[in-house]
């Protein structure tokens, strides 16, 4: 049964994740894998660290619930994401069959939902979800956008410190 109290709490364990990527120097997106009340895998956003592009918290949060539950098909299952997935994280929900999508905030430069693109919208896809977006958006984007300003400010610093010093 889902609520708009249980998705927000869900998603507050999503957002949690994201600080962990963040503290690892990763862009923050956490998620979660729920079926039945019950969280079954939960990821971060870890491709630098991990060394692979794949490990988007979505790809790590439905890998550790496939094999928590002991198949890849994820019919009766809900994913909680702070942004909005990519078009790669969009083929996997599909190939998953999850059966309910919650995010956060939209992702206007990459989002495969309704941002950029609605991969749904392809009509030779074999299975669609459920989607319900805007929860605690303000809190999801608030961390993407503190994280990218943070970003910016150290290579802005990074840049004025390399510049070569005039003497006098």
């Amino acid at each position: 049964m889902c609520s708009r109290q249980s998705d927000q709490a869900f998603m507050r364990r999503a957002l949690a994740l994201a600080d962990t990527a963040a503290q690892h120097g990763e862009v923050p997106v956490g998620a979660v894998v729920v079926y039945e009340g019950e969280v079954i895998g939960e990821g971060y956003n870890q491709p630098i660290t991990s060394l692979d592009p794949s490990a988007h918290a979505e790809m790590v949060a439905i890998r550790e619930a496939a094999k928590n539950i002991g198949n890849y098909r994820l019919v009766d299952c809900t994913l909680y994401v702070t942004v909005e997935p990519c078009t790669m994280c969009t083929g996997l929900l599909v190939h998953s069959r999850i059966g309910r999508l919650v995010f956060g905030a939209a992702e206007t430069k990459a989002g495969a939902i309704c941002s950029a693109m609605d991969v749904q919208k392809l009509e030779h896809l074999n299975h669609k979800f459920v989607i319900e977006s805007g929860v605690l958006a303000d809190e999801c984007s608030a961390k993407m956008t503190a994280f990218f300003q943070q970003r910016r400010e150290r290579k802005k610093q990074l840049r004025q410190a390399a510049k070569p010093h005039k003497e006098d």
